[in-house]
């Protein structure tokens, strides 16, 4: 047997529904405007029938006043009581009753009211009182009251001037300064009134009530069709989504903001979808991650090694140059005097200048090492990269290894200009020339050195390409070429012209990196940043 109790609180927890909200939310809003408008419908209809019936009932005593004018003047009264008893027989009309200026009734429809005395408000009075209308009672007089046996009543009074020709009249006198001669008071029964208001107020409560039925019924179709069923594909698809299943769809039901909504739960979906699957995919490839941040960490450390060899490599060149410079400064000076010494064979003066000059050159290349060696500070100015690449081609090109080499520039024109040393740039620029120009001549046959500065920096700065058609380098050999001592010349190179324009490059805030495959060549990367002039201009 069921508890009541329980019963009744399961009915209390029981939640409404959405649509039950908005039905039973609309539904008392549409109600009480309904009936608002109906309750104002009704009561300005009521006001428009009685002032329909009073200006009606003011149109008839008009007439009346104007049908019995001329019997009037002539006295027959008989007529004139005549034709108000023809008038009074329609249907609606109570009665209607003549009154003179002194509220003596002097003729009504009902016999016994003839004689009798009524004041302002009406009211009848035995014709001794004497009740007397002090003032003429206005033009539009109307009012209502209730009947002796019960029935309400408008009536209208309907005053009867003074004209000219009733004050001349030979019948009978009227004084000039009379302005009014009496009143026509015409009564009539609200019954047919009343009886059609409330055909009206029916017809108007059975037209609410239908229009009430048929707009429930339409906002409870809508709503199921434009809200309820959208929120329902919500809300199933939301429990699909916590139950784990990401491959369902959701297809959108309409353009308004419920199917925004239901294209973004969509959008949520393929995301959560897409972010599994990377999930799974990243839990297949760990292994192969991790594989690639060890060698990313390798390089890393070969990069300090070789920052180190670097470091090394310059402690040493430091004591190296000191010890060349002291031999170097005595062969210049000896070279020099020799030069200038009037014993000397004129002969012997060529040699003795080519002495000269190759000491200085030493002397250059010492110097070189020693600033390799110390934290040199370039002479940095502004220039254009694509004028230092052309001064440093000219120098090699005329080399006997660019003999078969065809050299090609693609120098973009639009690119920045860069804060360098332009000496030491084409240092740099000169050892991979020559590089490029030895390795292809290993080939023996024509070849090719590219010479490229796009524009395509992220970064904005300046990128140099440099490639050549040689033979390449093998990929385990790629992390050692800015080594120290390392080269692939055999006992050909010393390895110290590519580490020298790394440490070049570096102090020049920028970065190069080498490309290689035994077979494709190689090709240089060089970037440069580019010439802030703003940073230039702070003080």
């Amino acid at each position: 047997m069921l508890n009541p109790k329980r019963l009744l609180r399961s009915l209390l927890q029981r939640r409404l529904s959405l649509i039950q909200k908005l039905t039973t939310l609309t539904g008392t809003v549409v109600v009480l405007f309904m009936t608002l408008f109906a309750w104002i419908n009704i009561d300005n209809l009521q006001i428009l029938l009685v002032n329909n019936t009073t200006r009606e009932l003011d149109n008839l005593a008009s007439t009346i006043i104007r049908m019995t004018h001329y019997q009037m003047l002539a006295d027959n009264r008989t007529m004139v009581y005549q034709m108000i008893d023809e008038v009074a027989s329609h249907p609606g009309i109570e009665r209607i009753r003549m009154i003179n200026r002194d509220g003596i009734i002097v003729h009504s429809t009902d016999p016994e009211e003839i004689g009798q005395v009524l004041d302002k408000k009406g009211v009848h009075h035995n014709p001794s009182a004497k009740v007397l209308l002090l003032q003429p009672p206005p033009l539009d007089h109307s009012r209502f009251f209730t009947m002796p046996d019960g029935t309400q009543v408008i009536g209208v009074t309907k005053a009867v001037p003074n004209e000219s020709s009733c004050s001349t009249a030979a019948c009978h006198f009227h004084r000039n300064s009379d302005k009014v001669l009496g009143m026509v008071d015409i009564i009539v029964s609200l019954n047919v009134l009343k009886s059609d208001l409330a055909s009206y107020r029916n017809g108007i409560i059975l037209l609410t009530l239908l229009l009430i039925i048929l707009l429930g019924a339409s906002l409870t179709f809508f709503t199921l069709r434009l809200v309820n069923r959208p929120v329902n594909e919500l809300l199933r698809h939301t429990e699909r989504l916590a139950q784990g299943q990401l491959d369902c769809e959701l297809t959108p039901t309409s353009n308004d903001e419920l199917g925004e909504l239901m294209c973004a739960f969509q959008l949520m979906t393929n995301n959560l979808r897409q972010a599994r699957t990377d999930l799974e995919e990243w839990g297949r490839t760990l292994e192969e991650k991790v594989q690639e941040r060890s060698d990313e960490l390798q390089r890393m450390q070969m990069q300090l090694v070789h920052t180190e060899k670097l470091a090394s490599l310059g402690e040493l060149v430091a004591g190296i140059a000191h010890e060349i410079n002291n031999p170097l400064s005595g062969i210049l000076i000896f070279s020099s005097l020799i030069a200038k010494d009037i014993r000397l064979d004129p002969a012997l003066k060529v040699d003795i200048e080519t002495i000269t000059g190759e000491a200085q050159r030493c002397a250059g290349i010492v110097k070189g090492l020693l600033e390799f060696a110390r934290d040199y500070k370039p002479e940095m100015i502004a220039c254009d990269i694509n004028q230092v690449l052309i001064d440093s081609l000219r120098l090699v090109e005329c080399q006997t290894v660019f003999q078969n080499v065809t050299i090609t520039r693609q120098l973009d024109s639009n690119l920045p200009e860069i804060m360098a040393d332009q000496n030491h740039l084409k240092q740099v620029f000169i050892n991979i020339f020559i590089n490029a120009g030895q390795a292809m001549q290993e080939l023996q046959q024509g070849d090719l050195l590219i010479v490229t500065t796009p524009s395509d920096d992220p970064a904005g700065g300046v990128v140099i390409k440099i490639s050549d058609s040689g033979g390449g380098v093998p990929e385990e050999q790629l992390g050692k070429l800015f080594d120290p001592f390392f080269t692939t010349k055999g006992t050909g190179g010393t390895g110290l012209g590519l580490s020298v324009s790394y440490g070049i490059v570096q102090a020049h805030g920028g970065t190069i990196a080498a490309e290689s495959a035994p077979g494709k060549g190689t090709t240089f990367v060089i970037r440069l940043p580019k010439y802030e002039q703003e940073a230039d201009n702070q003080p």
